[in-house]
C-alpha cells in the first residue's frame, strides 16, 4: 500500500495505472502509424499529437477508474472484468466525442481515433491478461506480526476473516503482558529468543503493536531493532486506518485525534472545496436537467398532480447547523404517519418510481441546490436527521466529530459499507465518515467521486 494525500493506495494496482497510462499514451502515435502505414498520406506530426494524446490519456484513465477497475478490493470474474473494460472504453469514447466537438483544433480524424481505440484497448486487454496471469496474489500479501494476542488482536484477526486478508496474511499473534488470549489458540506465536531474529526468520514485513494493555512495558528496545531493520511498526488504529479505510471508535482516544496527522480543513483547502463544489455542481445541473424533468413528471403521473415532487427535511449540517435537505419523493406521502422512522432496507414505504430513482441515485439530484446554497458539499459525510443525531451523539463516541465537515452528497462511508438502517449501522459508517474527515484532499475527492459513478452504473451499494 502506497500513501498518496494521506490516502492508502494498493501500491499493484498503482503499477497496473502506470502500466496503461503508458499503453494509453503510446496509442496515438501506433495508431498513427497503422493508420498511415500503407497510405500515401503522410502521417501526421508528432507535435500536432502531443495534446491530443495528453487528452486522450486523462479521459481513458478517469473512465477506467470511475468503472472500479484501479480497485483491489472487487473480485469479479473475468466476463465482468472485461464488461467493465468495454464499458469503460465506450464512456471514455462518449466524453471524447463531446471533448473535440468542443474543441475542434485538437481532433485528429475518425480514421486515426479508432485506430488508437483499437491499439490502446488491445494493450489494455493484454496488460490485464499478463497482470491476472503472472501475479502472484499471495506472494504479494505482506506477512504481518501481532503483538497482542487479547480482545485488540482478535479485531485484527475478526477483520482478516470478513476481509479474507486481500493484501496482508497474519503470520501470528504474540501474547504480551499475559492478557487474557481472544485468537485461536494455534495461531499464537511463542518467541524463543531476541524478537528481530524471529521477524528475519519467518519474513516478517511488518510489526502491529496491539497490546490491551500498555502499562506492563513494550519491549521497546526489540521492536526498534526490527524498525532499524526496515521492518515496519504501525499501531492498531493506524493498521485499520490504512487496510480498511476507517478509524476504529473502540479504538480512539482523543490524544490520538489530536496528534495524529490530518484533520484538516481550512484556508486554502476550504476554498478549494467551495469553489470545486459550484463547478461540479452547474456542470451536473447543465447535463441532468432533462432526467430530473421526466422523474418529476413520473412522479406526478404515478402520485397524481396535487402530490408533492420534492421532499424537503430538516438535517443536520456543518457544526450542527440545522437546514432542509431537498430530495426526489420516493415514499407514499404518509410515510411517517407513524412518526420518525429510520430508512430501511426494502421499505415497504418506497413507491414504484421511488425504488427505481433510490437505485439510480437519481432522488439525491435535487441536493445540487443545497450545495450551490453552501448548505452542503458533493463529498462528505451524509446528512442526518436531528432526532437520531442527539440520539446517536449520546451513546456513540466521537459521532460530533463528523460535523467537523460539511454533508455530501456522496461519502466515503457510502462507498465503503452497505445501506444500514440501525443503531450499529451508524457506528460503523461513522468510522469510515472520521476516516474522511481526517484525511481529506482533492485527491480523495475525487476518487469518491469516480467511484460514485460505478456505483450509479453498476448499482453496487444501492438502496
Amino acid at each position: 500500500m502506497i500513501r498518496i494525500f494521506r490516502h492508502y493506495i494498493s501500491g499493484i494496482y498503482l503499477v497496473l495505472f502506470v502500466l496503461e497510462l503508458l499503453v494509453f499514451g503510446a496509442a496515438f502515435f501506433l495508431g498513427n502509424v497503422l493508420r498511415f502505414y500503407a497510405s500515401v498520406q503522410p502521417l501526421v506530426p508528432v507535435e500536432l499529437l502531443s495534446i491530443p494524446a495528453l487528452v486522450y490519456t486523462v479521459v481513458m484513465l478517469m473512465s477506467m477508474a470511475g468503472m472500479g477497475l484501479y480497485q483491489r478490493a472487487h473480485d469479479i470474474s473475468d466476463a465482468a472484468l472485461l464488461l467493465r473494460i468495454l464499458a469503460s472504453f465506450l464512456l471514455g469514447t462518449a466524453v471524447l466525442s463531446i471533448v473535440f466537438f468542443l474543441f475542434p483544433r485538437i481532433f485528429v480524424g475518425r480514421g486515426l481515433f479508432g485506430h488508437t481505440l483499437l491499439v490502446s484497448l488491445t494493450g489494455v486487454l493484454l496488460c490485464r491478461f499478463l497482470f491476472l496471469r503472472f501475479v502472484d496474489r499471495q506472494s504479494l500479501k505482506r506477512r504481518v506480526l501481532v503483538l497482542g494476542a487479547g480482545y485488540r488482536g482478535h479485531m485484527i484477526m475478526d477483520f482478516e476473516r470478513r476481509n479474507g486478508g486481500k493484501r496482508f496474511h497474519v503470520i501470528g499473534y504474540v501474547r504480551m503482558n499475559d492478557e487474557p488470549v481472544r485468537v485461536d489458540p494455534e495461531r499464537l506465536m511463542g518467541l524463543r529468543g531476541p524478537l528481530n531474529q524471529f521477524v528475519h526468520k519467518e519474513d516478517i514485513d511488518e510489526i502491529v503493536v496491539a497490546p490491551d494493555d500498555r502499562r506492563g512495558g513494550l519491549a521497546v528496545d526489540e521492536i526498534l531493532d526490527c524498525k532499524m531493520a526496515g521492518v515496519a511498526v504501525v499501531d492498531l488504529l493506524s493498521f485499520f486506518e490504512r487496510e480498511g479505510g476507517l478509524l476504529r471508535v473502540d479504538c480512539l482516544h482523543p490524544s490520538w485525534l489530536v496528534f495524529s496527522d490530518g484533520f484538516r480543513l481550512g484556508g486554502a483547502r476550504h476554498g478549494m472545496k467551495r469553489m470545486f463544489d459550484v463547478v461540479v455542481s452547474l456542470l451536473l445541473l447543465a447535463l441532468v436537467w432533462p432526467v430530473m424533468l421526466l422523474t418529476a413528471i413520473a412522479i406526478w403521473v404515478e402520485s397524481g398532480f396535487r402530490a408533492p415532487v420534492f421532499y424537503r427535511q430538516l438535517r443536520v449540517g456543518l457544526n450542527w447547523k440545522m437546514f432542509p435537505v431537498l430530495k426526489f419523493r420516493s415514499m407514499r406521502t404518509d410515510a411517517e404517519r407513524g412518526g420518525v422512522q429510520m430508512a430501511r432496507k426494502n421499505d415497504d414505504r418506497v413507491t414504484w418510481v421511488g425504488s427505481f430513482i433510490r437505485k439510480t441515485r437519481i432522488d439525491e439530484l435535487p441536493q445540487l441546490f443545497n450545495v450551490l446554497a453552501g448548505d452542503m458539499s458533493f463529498v462528505g459525510p451524509r446528512p442526518e436527521r436531528p432526532e437520531f443525531v442527539e440520539k446517536f451523539a449520546e451513546t456513540i463516541p466521537y459521532y460530533s466529530e463528523r460535523h467537523r465537515v460539511k454533508p455530501g452528497i456522496t461519502g466515503w462511508a457510502q462507498l465503503c459499507y452497505p445501506y444500514g438502517s440501525n443503531y450499529q449501522d451508524a457506528i460503523e459508517k461513522l468510522q469510515y465518515d472520521l476516516y474522511y474527515v481526517k484525511n481529506y484532499s482533492p485527491f480523495l475527492d475525487m476518487l469518491i467521486i469516480l467511484q460514485t459513478l460505478e456505483v450509479v452504473l453498476w448499482g453496487r451499494g444501492a438502496r
